[in-house]
């Protein structure tokens, strides 16, 4: 009778602790990260591409180089166009210089006649003909402008064309954008590049996101900045994080099929993502569960 009892008691403890390990979660997920496609922004040849997958870069870090022999040859030939057309162009300014000098001195003239004029000592004719002289000489220099025109217009276009290679130059240095892990390669050098061609892709991975779906009853249960506990499987049982809620979808949806729960699959849900810090242990794809009630710890891998 007392072993009986004996059994009966650690049959009821073991239950006790069992239930205490295998608390029910309120939402079940996989962890995601911002991933980030690095591609190529110009043609060419990739001759440097210093990169490997698992490797943590930082922001503006230079990783490639694409080759610019064509463009810098192809600048080289617009600035010595530019150059033969600047010179043609001197000779029409120059003569415009003359010309509004000549205009200048024409006006001064003017001035003089009319003063002379107003004592009598001047001629009506004398001032009909230096008015004369003052026309022609604006209808000159308006005639060269136009002339002159289509050559300011062309030296603008240069200028335009050596911009747009310039900063074809420049983006032909492959800079990484973020901080994070490099997750995956696409390329090697000496290959071939094109604009838009995938180089490699990049996350940060010091902070994952848990996307994990709740039903309408348990909305009213959570809000952004809560806290709330995130467990991984672990080699001795579940390990938990400290997670907080970032985002709550606005609209709801139906249960994903990769999600199981005890709810019938028709039920709509809402997504909510939990931000983790990540010890290293957390991958993206892994699986977790997420439960309402705080954290014991705030230690992560408590």
């Amino acid at each position: 009778m007392k072993n009986y009892k004996r059994i009966i008691g650690l049959l009821i403890a073991i239950s006790i602790i069992s239930c205490k390990n295998n608390e029910k979660a309120d939402g079940y997920g996989n962890f995601e990260a911002t991933e980030i496609t690095v591609s190529a922004e110009n043609n060419g040849k990739l001759i440097q591409f210093t990169i490997e997958e698992g490797q943590d870069l930082i922001s503006n870090q230079i990783v490639g180089f694409i080759d610019t022999i064509p463009l810098n040859l192809k600048k080289e030939q617009l600035l010595v166009s530019k150059n033969v057309i600047t010179s043609k162009s001197k000779g029409v300014l120059s003569q415009i210089d003359v010309l509004n000098a000549q205009l200048k001195t024409a006006k001064i003239s003017k001035n003089r006649i009319e003063n002379l004029l107003k004592e009598n000592a001047a001629t009506q004719q004398q001032l009909d003909d230096i008015d004369g002289k003052i026309d022609v000489i604006k209808n000159q220099i308006k005639s060269i402008e136009i002339q002159n025109a289509p050559v300011v217009n062309e030296l603008k276009s240069i200028d335009v064309q050596i911009q747009q290679i310039e900063d074809q130059i420049t983006k032909s240095i492959v800079k990484n954008p973020i901080n994070g892990t490099v997750l995956a390669k696409y390329t090697e050098p000496n290959e071939i590049t094109s604009f838009g061609k995938p180089l490699y892709k990049i996350a940060d991975l010091t902070t994952l996101q848990l996307r994990v779906y709740i039903s309408e009853t348990q909305l009213s249960s959570i809000k952004i900045g809560q806290e709330v506990t995130v467990k991984i499987d672990g080699e001795k049982g579940l390990k938990s994080y400290s997670g907080t809620i970032s985002w709550i979808a606005s609209e709801a949806e139906f249960t994903p099929k990769i999600i199981q729960t005890k709810e019938e699959r028709v039920n709509l849900v809402y997504a909510v993502k939990i931000d983790v810090k990540n010890d290293g242990s957390l991958k993206i794809g892994m699986p977790a569960e997420m439960i309402l009630s705080p954290p014991l710890s705030k230690e992560k891998g408590a």
